[in-house]
């Protein structure tokens, strides 16, 4: 069972560093070579302004954006196949 759960969070973790390396490496191409600035250009997903709760005793702020860009979803697709072998 602890294998599973393992290996689990590994893919999580691969999915995550392939989606910010992905992010980082347009941005860097994207602001070298005008050709390619399109993969810089990303596209929000989520809440444009934090939900807040006042209750007095302690405030909570709760909030999620993703931006996510062509070079993102090359990261998330390369880290799942290295993932794989």
């Amino acid at each position: 069972m602890k294998g599973i759960e393992k290996s689990k969070s590994l893919f999580g973790v691969f999915i995550l560093l392939g989606a910010i390396l992905g992010s980082i490496s347009g941005e860097i191409i994207g602001n070298n070579f005008s050709v390619l600035s399109f993969l810089k250009s990303s596209y929000t997903i989520g809440t444009t302004s934090p939900m807040a709760l006042n209750l007095k005793v302690f405030n909570l702020t709760l909030g999620l954006s993703i931006n996510i860009n062509i070079m993102t979803i090359i990261g998330i697709i390369v880290s799942i196949l290295l993932y794989r072998k």
